[in-house]
């Protein structure tokens, strides 16, 4: 495997909030039916290299994502955070544990490795049921290679929770995110590409970037494009488009592109 940018593809699983658009009950649905852009499933996301598949979290929407999208293996996962939605899909993995015969290694912060081994204490230990999903919890700290591709952590702050973005090569990957610090814009000033969370237009949330506020960061540091991710039901498309700078887009659920 060569890690090149010519084998990756990278895919949006989903793009949605932590509710999802439309929220449970359809309210609004009505309102943004015109366009299926506007439905959103929980953010993550799908890397696919000639011999490599790697995930960026694993919603409770990601059995659905991964037929969609037709994901036959899984030899890597970064979880951003331990958020439900980020991981509330973890019992899904467990096919794919059956396919490669061996646990699956999932890579993230301190915090969400206890988070997860709590809240699904059932996979773990002694006690772990029988058929269940099998996962290898690493703390990451530092850049690595996996299978040939970069990875590198990326600290952020959602709201006073310490979590991860993550570039891979030179995409740069921000879910959640309220603050950037310095030294995290210093590894991602010369990404070709930083996909980074807007929640909406308005008004300043306590734990999430505002729409504005994330178009000041992507221009401050002057990357050449930019996509946007964990949009709520009052983010509409192709009026946000319109909006934005032209370097700057909204991504929905199933978009993919691939580097040259």
């Amino acid at each position: 495997m060569s890690g090149n940018w010519n084998d990756m593809k990278f895919t949006f699983l989903g793009t949605g909030t932590s509710m999802g658009v439309p929220v449970a009950g359809g309210f609004k649905r009505e309102e943004l039916a015109h366009d299926p852009r506007n439905e959103r499933t929980r953010c993550s996301a799908w890397i696919q290299s000639d011999s490599c598949s790697l995930l960026i979290d694993v919603g409770p929407e990601f059995r659905i994502q991964s037929i969609r999208s037709g994901i036959r293996s899984v030899d890597h996962v970064l979880i951003t955070h331990e958020h439900m939605d980020h991981i509330g899909g973890i019992d899904d993995l467990r096919m794919y544990n059956y396919l490669r015969k061996d646990s699956i290694p999932v890579y993230t912060t301190e915090s969400a490795v206890s988070s997860i081994e709590q809240r699904f204490d059932y996979l773990f230990g002694e006690n772990k049921y029988p058929g269940s999903t099998s996962l290898d919890l690493k703390v990451m700290t530092a850049a690595m290679e996996l299978d040939g591709i970069q990875i590198t952590p990326l600290p952020v702050k959602h709201g006073s929770l310490d979590i991860l973005g993550f570039r891979i090569n030179s995409i740069a990957y921000l879910t959640d995110v309220k603050e950037v610090p310095e030294s995290t814009l210093e590894l991602i000033k010369d990404c070709e590409l930083v996909i980074l969370s807007a929640l909406r237009w308005e008004p300043e949330h306590p734990t999430h970037l505002t729409i504005p506020q994330a178009v000041d960061i992507i221009n401050d540091l002057g990357v050449p494009k930019a996509y946007l991710i964990h949009m709520n039901s009052f983010v509409d498309h192709e009026e946000t488009n319109k909006r934005l700078p032209s370097h700057i887009r909204l991504a929905y659920d199933m978009l993919s592109f691939t580097f040259d």
